[in-house]
């Protein structure tokens, strides 16, 4: 390596090299973190004639901030996230404090302590804490991004492979510079591609030169962007790499696929390549799980005067039941009855079939049509959330006749089965909603449904139900 070449390698691994320094100090920071949210909330919550604070709240205080120091690593929060979604490292940080909560207040519990502490101070310290280490991940995470953009913190990457998966590899790096990685050469034992450049890459040879071209070029990792039928080639490169301490990396190319919540697990110390699984496994289960029955039982409340009023104007609109229930897919497409105010006149269908319901459609109450318009129909349905049939976020669930339609001509349609169908859905938020009488709207509709499973986390939960309210429940699809 010329000296030049060893001079900008020294430059650009100035931030890495330093990377267990910026971990222990956000480590430090997330303590410090908590104990100065802790303050916050007492002096907010018991003004500043309350200091100093009592040696009891300063014992919780410590033991919380020990608990962060020793729990936090555990939920990955302080692993790389170079090229990661900020949202899932949110969602984790999210979890972990959540943890250190549920065990703090679990230890005052057992030792009969809770009483002697201020519930609105707890509830201050728990939500300031959380907007501190939201905030201190922001700034490095910001930070860090902006370096990268300038050069620094890069880690320079040999790939092996200039197939079509290669070079879109290479592509997608060359115009992503946040995420700190350089392509500095790619490999390929098809010599028509050698001397070729890519995306400002060029092909130097063939693999046999792998373990010359990381000693030459600095390489940081190896990426191995192989058909998944070479692998006497993959074989062959680890063995010419078992001196080196470069990282290596192998990129299967699976991108051909329909993926959802793609990710590597382990399986009895197996590892397994998630192709498409849902993402409520875990604490994710459990979260969701409680925000949909908290929410449920509170707005239930909150709208019993409503529901009643529906009930009589929906009994008074027509003869038959108050509730209209149907027969549809749920998790996992296991069938679940789903409740809903009765917007129809009574009648049979031929054969089971199951019309959707059109502009002035004749079979809808004049007082159904307004339920239907205003989504007025669908409140029931906070039964089933509290019922753990459905969710008060997900994808809509559809009639099963439906579901056996559009399954053949929609790819990757039952995906949408992977999570609890909802009451509102990110498809009902960006305007697809209503009736889908073309094969084009049921597949933004389903586009949608997968986007947010694949994208799922409480504050993505929360950012739907609000966008309900702001955008309304009336839509002049809905009829």
């Amino acid at each position: 390596m010329d000296l030049q070449t060893t001079n900008m390698v020294s430059d650009r691994r100035l931030l890495k090299d330093h990377g267990s320094l910026i971990s222990a100090a956000t480590r430090t920071l997330d303590a410090l973190a908590v104990v100065v949210s802790a303050v916050l909330a007492y002096a907010f919550r018991f003004g500043i004639s309350g200091f100093p604070m009592p040696k009891s709240y300063i014992a919780v205080v410590a033991i919380a901030a020990l608990l962060t120091l020793v729990m936090f690593p555990s939920f990955a929060v302080y692993r790389s996230w170079r090229g990661r979604s900020m949202y899932k490292l949110l969602s984790r940080l999210a979890v972990a404090w959540g943890t250190v909560l549920i065990v703090l207040v679990s230890m005052l519990f057992l030792f009969k302590a809770g009483a002697d502490y201020s519930r609105a101070w707890f509830i201050y310290w728990a939500g300031i804490a959380f907007l501190l280490l939201f905030s201190l991940r922001l700034i490095v995470f910001r930070f860090l991004r902006a370096m990268r953009k300038r050069g620094w913190n890069h880690k320079r990457v040999l790939v092996l492979g200039a197939g079509s998966f290669g070079r879109a590899i290479v592509r997608r790096v060359v115009h992503a510079p946040e995420v700190g990685f350089d392509i500095v050469a790619l490999l390929d034992d098809y010599e028509k591609h050698h001397g070729k450049i890519f995306a400002g890459a060029k092909v130097i040879g063939g693999l046999d030169l792998v373990a010359n071209a990381v000693e030459q070029y600095g390489a940081d990792e190896v990426w191995i962007a192989l058909p998944l039928k070479a692998e006497a080639r993959v074989r062959d490169v680890l063995r010419e790499l078992r001196h080196s301490t470069v990282n290596i990396r192998y990129l299967p190319d699976i991108f051909g696929f329909t993926l959802l919540n793609h990710s590597v697990s382990e399986i009895a110390g197996i590892p397994v390549l998630d192709l498409n699984v849902s993402p409520m496994n875990g604490p994710n289960r459990i979260i969701k799980a409680l925000e949909d029955r908290i929410l449920a039982a509170l707005i239930l409340l909150l709208i019993s005067p409503l529901l009643l009023a529906i009930a009589i104007g929906v009994r008074l609109s027509s003869p038959g039941p108050v509730i209209f229930t149907q027969l549809r897919h749920g998790w996992d497409g296991k069938p679940i009855n789903v409740y809903k105010f009765r917007t129809m006149k009574l009648h049979n269908e031929n054969g089971g079939a199951v019309t959707q319901a059109t502009r002035s459609d004749p079979r809808v109450t004049r007082f159904g049509a307004f339920l239907r318009r205003t989504s007025l129909d669908e409140l029931p349905q906070f039964i089933n959330v509290l019922q753990g049939r459905m969710s008060i976020v997900g994808p809509r669930p559809h009639a099963m006749v439906h579901n056996e339609l559009y399954k053949e001509h929609v790819d990757a349609y039952m995906l949408r089965h992977k999570v609890k169908p909802g009451i509102t859905g990110w498809a009902q938020v960006n305007g697809w909603r209503g009736e889908t009488d073309t094969i084009e709207k049921m597949e933004k509709r389903v586009e949608h449904d997968l986007y947010y499973i694949e994208h799922w986390s409480l504050f993505f939960d929360l950012k739907i139900i609000v966008l309900t309210f702001i955008r309304g429940f009336i839509s002049k699809n809905a009829y």
